[in-house]
């Protein structure tokens, strides 16, 4: 499921480069985001918060969420059973608690 978001995030990239998302309308441009917000690399997350920002709310939050959750665990533990990874103690506590699911 998660093979192609590095091209997803290659090719948003060379879109956001090449200012394509200020061409299109507003209600679009949130998919030149989703790409980082996936992603389980800070710096992608920090990108997706920048340009979240100028989407303004409820996407800014939904960034800020996801990044949050990067910054806590350094992944997203719902994909664990996914991707064969084991989930620790806190991320079990976390998604127990109602964290996010995906």
């Amino acid at each position: 499921m998660f093979a192609t978001d590095p091209l997803a995030r290659h090719y948003a990239r060379l879109a956001l480069d090449a200012r394509h998302m200020a061409r299109v309308k507003p209600e679009l441009r949130l998919f030149f985001c989703l790409p980082f917000a996936h992603s389980e690399d800070m710096a992608d997350q920090e990108l997706s918060v920048r340009l979240n920002a100028g989407l303004g709310q409820p996407w800014l939050a939904h960034a800020e969420g996801h990044r949050d959750i990067i910054r806590r665990f350094g992944r997203f533990p719902h994909r664990n059973p996914g991707l064969g990874r084991i989930t620790t103690a806190e991320e079990s506590a976390y998604l127990a608690r109602g964290g996010f699911q995906g």
